[in-house]
């Protein structure tokens, strides 16, 4: 675990959290190769619950195999490797201590069609602690009909974790019926849903790269009477890290589902890094390229946080 100013300067945000917690995010900020440098990318592999297996993993079949996921966080670097509790049962013992790991504490399936969609709890504190785990992650889905239940049940299961020393990463994915489609990445909608998570206690927040548009007419006003900036992803990407708590928190952000070249990924990683985000969480762009290439990604990606 590599300790630097960067890495002390972040941990001094988090005053509050007990030596537990700390000590597991300077874990994970100190490992693989941006270890040090404040910049995080993990590796999350919570499709094959969320999506399907199929949809998941054909693209490249090795990565039906749980061993593969954790053997390319290694190979690559990762700060860390995300997964639900099935994923990381079927691994930690082989790999134990060999990479930071986040137990994914909720779920969502697909097989209902759903505006407003409401993941399960399939995992506890307990387990992460059982599996040597350096966190928890759990999904919100502000802007949904039930999330008032959600956030009360993060809310429990984040005093639970920090109690035992357990960071919390939380996906904060606007949906539901109130929104457009558009909406669920508008910049207006990804800042809230950065605020929001911080609010509720999130030591880490993970949301979707925002797009120019804005959803809500009350906050359309005052974004252009403040004139705040979105014409660029970087411009966006600011300001949802501003809405973080003025950046006092850490905002990853999601890579999304697969893209067509991966130059296209590169050019937003180096928005994303321009625009002062602490880095991303790089599933699917990964894991369903074959695995040299994803190495190569992987690699070109981090070089681009270490400018």
């Amino acid at each position: 675990m590599i300790m630097t100013d960067r890495v002390s300067e972040i941990l001094s945000w988090y005053g509050h959290e007990n030596p537990g917690v700390l000590t597991n995010l300077a874990r994970m900020l100190g490992h693989g190769r941006l270890g040090g440098t404040g910049k995080m990318v993990i590796l999350p592999v919570d499709q094959g619950f969320e999506h399907g297996p199929a949809r998941s993993f054909a693209p490249n079949p090795p990565s039906y195999d749980p061993d593969y996921h954790f053997r390319l966080a290694l190979d690559a670097g990762c700060s860390a490797y995300a997964a639900p509790l099935g994923f990381l049962e079927a691994g930690a013992a082989r790999f134990a201590g060999q990479v930071p790991l986040i137990l994914k504490a909720n779920s969502h399936d697909v097989l209902q069609n759903e505006e407003n969609p409401m993941g399960g709890l399939t995992a506890s504190p307990q387990d992460a602690l059982r599996l040597g785990c350096s966190a928890i992650g759990y999904t919100i889905y502000p802007g949904t009909t039930e999330r008032r239940f959600a956030y009360e049940q993060l809310r429990e299961l984040t005093a639970e974790a920090k109690a035992v020393g357990l960071p919390v990463v939380v996906w904060s994915y606007a949906r539901g019926s109130g929104l457009s489609k558009a909406g669920e990445t508008a910049l207006d909608i990804v800042a809230y849903a950065a605020q929001i998570a911080c609010q509720l206690g999130a030591t880490i927040v993970k949301v979707k790269p925002p797009s120019p548009h804005l959803e809500l007419e009350a906050a359309r006003k005052v974004y252009e009477e403040a004139e705040i900036p979105r014409e660029t992803l970087a411009q966006r990407v600011s300001h949802v890290v501003q809405s973080a708590f003025n950046g006092k928190r850490i905002v990853i952000f999601s890579g999304g589902s697969k893209k067509d070249s991966d130059q296209a990924v590169f050019d937003e990683i180096r928005e994303i890094h321009q625009g002062g985000g602490f880095g991303s969480i790089i599933g699917r762009n990964s894991f369903q390229r074959e695995k040299g290439a994803a190495l190569e990604m992987l690699t070109e990606i981090m070089d681009i946080y270490q400018m």
